[in-house]
């Protein structure tokens, strides 16, 4: 007898692409530690920036899109690896992480500066309240330039952390972007 014809279909595809270790492994790798640390420090700018009320909605809106995309997605793709489903799908999972991460970079990147120019907006702003005969007057000390925003002080050391966190979680991104380079083009 011959053997059955073997379906075009089913052969054209290459085996799945993937340097990292699959299952708990990742986490001992400097990728999934550095995947954890985006989740958690992309996570604490969006709670940071959701708890500061969004005072320039225009601003923080775009960043706290990012941050919860980027969360999302980075915990979708460390599930993925955890799992073993990433030796299922057929796929260059080397070069995918590289683009996931630079669009990533870019992206938060773009959020941290935005996050950066609320915070600084406020040009170092004092409001005060002070008890006047009939009411209580709220008095701005000290803003320069053409563009500020009016910021509490707990507003603004939130919105400093925020800051912050958006920053290391841009290096995180980088760093992942860094190393998958180099896995991507071994």
């Amino acid at each position: 007898m011959s053997e059955p014809a073997t379906n075009p279909a089913a052969t054209s595809f290459p085996a799945p692409t993937i340097s990292l270790p699959l299952g708990l492994e990742i986490l001992r790798t400097y990728s999934g530690a550095l995947i954890c640390l985006e989740i958690l420090f992309g996570g604490l700018v969006w709670i940071l920036v959701a708890s500061s009320n969004v005072p320039v909605p225009l601003l923080q809106g775009w960043v706290m899109f990012i941050s919860v995309t980027a969360f999302l997605l980075s915990s979708t793709y460390l599930a993925v690896l955890i799992t073993g489903l990433a030796d299922r799908i057929n796929t260059d999972w080397n070069f995918l992480d590289v683009v996931y991460h630079f669009s990533a970079l870019l992206f938060y990147f773009a959020a941290f500066v935005l996050e950066a120019a609320t915070t600084a907006a406020n040009g170092g702003a004092h409001v005060k309240l002070t008890p006047n005969s009939t009411e209580t007057v709220m008095c701005i000390t000290y803003p320069r330039g053409n563009i500020f925003t009016i910021l509490d002080e707990r507003q603004y050391s939130i919105n400093v952390a925020a800051t912050i966190f958006a920053f290391v979680a841009t290096l995180c991104y980088g760093c992942s972007m860094f190393m998958g380079f180099k896995r991507w083009r071994m």
